[in-house]
């Protein structure tokens, strides 16, 4: 394959930062789909900079020597566990607070030697969800909401991401609501699905009122067991489990490149 045709191809690489893990792949950007294995290095600790962006460029540089690989000077999208504006850190949730303020787009590209593209990681997921996934063709408000370690969320309108929507960070009966209705909640305190599910009604009651979404998508390791908790909610709003599942980081992170570079219609 010549490098005028690779660049035809339609795909990308994504990478996604997680607190323990770091995943890549080859996205197609037509099927929303990874071409052939991902790749996952754990999470160097301390999660701080420089380290990190070692294993991300170990990362690509095993993506690159593919064959359906995209050519060595194309974007490289990232999906990043933080608030992140004009390519600024403006938080740090699992990594190292040393990304606090840090320039990570300058960072990365620096170190891989092409242009990177840094999304928030809940935002990376949403934008693949509403493109490829459980979203697909709903105009309006979709909210996508991720149920993890905290409540990670996107807010997408007419497919457009507006972005750095923290929404799991709504104070609710005088707590934040992540620290009682996120996954890591119902485990730390060893509730049941019954009285999670209580807590996840008051949480989406509050969002859907002030939102007044579309469609509600719940993500996150907990979307696997959505039939425990999802019929009990009382809800006006459609709400459905993410499609992506593993994946939509990745996908979601090159699917922010394409955009943002206009390689993708």
């Amino acid at each position: 394959m010549s490098k005028s045709e690779k660049k035809k191809s339609g795909h990308l690489i994504g990478i996604d930062i997680g607190g323990t893990g770091i995943k890549g792949g080859i996205v197609d950007l037509k099927k929303g789909k990874l071409v052939g294995d991902r790749v996952r290095i754990e999470t160097p600790q301390p999660a701080a900079p420089e380290p990190v962006a070692e294993v991300v460029a170990r990362i690509v540089a095993e993506l690159s020597e593919r064959d359906q690989a995209p050519d060595t000077d194309t974007p490289v999208g990232v999906a990043f566990p933080a608030i992140i504006q004009h390519g600024v850190a403006r938080s740090a949730a699992n990594v190292d607070k040393s990304w606090i303020d840090f320039e990570v787009n300058k960072h990365f590209s620096e170190r891989l030697g092409r242009p990177v593209e840094v999304i928030n990681d809940a935002d990376a997921a949403g934008l693949a969800e509403v493109r490829y996934g459980a979203g697909k063709g709903i105009d309006g408000t979709v909210l996508v909401i991720t149920l993890g370690t905290g409540i990670g969320s996107a807010f997408v309108f007419d497919g457009q991401l507006v972005p750095n929507a923290e929404l799991g960070h709504l104070e609710i009966d005088g707590f934040d609501a992540e620290t009682k209705a996120s996954a890591v909640a119902r485990e730390r305190e060893g509730i049941g699905w019954e009285d999670y599910s209580v807590r996840l009604q008051r949480y989406f009651s509050h969002v859907e009122f002030l939102f007044s979404p579309e469609l509600f998508i719940v993500g996150g390791g907990i979307s696997k067991r959505a039939d425990e908790y999802l019929p009990r909610l009382k809800l006006r709003t459609p709400i459905v489990p993410a499609e992506l599942k593993n994946e939509a980081g990745i996908v979601g992170a090159a699917l922010q490149v394409a955009i943002h570079h206009k390689l993708h219609k």
